[in-house]
This record gives structure tokens, sequence and C-alpha cells, in this order.
């Protein structure tokens, strides 16, 4: 069959061919996925034509996998486990509302926290998801609905709302603040300074 190199296999078929791989039978592939012994042999038949090579042998007591079949199937095996692993994702209980919520682990373990569980304690039944990293999130494409992040709030696109100042000063233990001592702050220019991560 005539395709381009950037056309996926045509995913009805793999699933008629995944079926069929794990039941050794059209016939109870069909009545697995709902379908006529025709609908599968069709679809069967249209996957080999796209990938212009056998992937069964038929005989007297169903079908088997070819050397190329077997390749195939082990791929569409992994294929269909990633999209049932992570489909739990975007697929919530009936009656249930879903945040999914990105945070950093400061903002989180101080400040959010405590915060949760009112929130998902409410009659409403809300239920939150959340992505603690350091990282920034892509809202749209990881199908992030809120972030809380530290920065001046400004991004194109986005709605911000500002949560709360962020103070930021020198801390020390009291053997080195003793070291130290008051006066000029450029004295603290000697000493190295540790940084938080987030």
């Amino acid at each position: 069959m005539d395709h381009s190199s950037n056309q996926i296999l045509p995913l009805e078929t793999l699933r008629a061919f995944d079926a069929a791989a794990r039941t050794g039978s059209f016939s109870a592939a069909a009545e697995k996925l709902n379908l006529t012994h025709g609908a599968v042999s069709r679809q069967i038949a249209k996957l080999e034509d796209w990938l212009g090579l056998k992937v069964f042998e038929r005989n007297a007591r169903g079908v088997t996998l070819t050397i190329e079949g077997n390749r195939l199937h082990l791929r569409t095996t992994e294929a269909f486990a990633l999209i049932s692993v992570n489909s739990d994702r975007w697929v919530e209980p009936r009656g249930t509302a879903v945040v999914r919520l990105a945070s950093i682990p400061s903002v989180s373990g101080l400040w959010l926290m405590p915060r949760m569980a009112v929130l998902e304690n409410n009659p409403t039944k809300l239920r939150i998801v959340l992505d603690v990293d350091n990282r920034q999130a892509d809202l749209a494409d990881e199908g992030i609905d809120l972030s809380v992040r530290c920065g001046r709030g400004r991004i194109p696109g986005r709605v911000s709302v500002q949560l709360f100042e962020e103070q930021i000063f020198p801390i020390a233990s009291p053997e080195l603040a003793k070291e130290i001592g008051l006066g000029d702050p450029a004295r603290l220019l000697k000493y190295p300074l540790i940084n938080d991560s987030d």
C-alpha cells in the first residue's frame, strides 16, 4: 500500500491485530471486540496490505503470528500498555471534579499542603492531582489546570493571581552569626552563600 513515511498504522487495525494475536483466532478476536469474523479478517488484511507483509499464518485451528507478526505484537503490546497506564490521568470517576496542580517543592510543603485537606474534604468531590517539581510545567501540553510558582506573575496568555509576598533574607547558624556580628552588610560577601534550589 502507498502511504507516506509519517503516517502511523491505522489504529483500528492494531486493535484487531492485538485481539487476534492474544486469542489465536479471528473468531475469538471478533467476539472480544464485538465485531464480526469478517470485520476482523478485513482489518487484518488492511494491516498486512499497509505493512506489505504477512503478520499471521492461517491454519485449521486458527492463526499464529509470523516472525514479523511477533515483532509487531511486542511493540503493540508495549504501546497499548503505555496508553492504559496513562489513561487514568485523563479519565476520572463520574461526579469527581479534578484539578491538576503543579507547584515547586518549597511552596507545596510550606504553604499548599496545609490547605489541601480543606479543599479535598469539601462536599463537591474535588480531587487534586499534585505535581511537585522545580521545573516550569507546560500547562497546555501536560494537562495542568493551575500552577503555583515564584516570580513576577506576568505570563502571556495566562491569568496570574498573587498569593503572597516573598521575603528573602540571609540566615546563619548561631555560631556564624556571632562571628559575623553587626555592622556593614558588605561583610557578608566574604562568607559562602548557600542558595535554596527553589
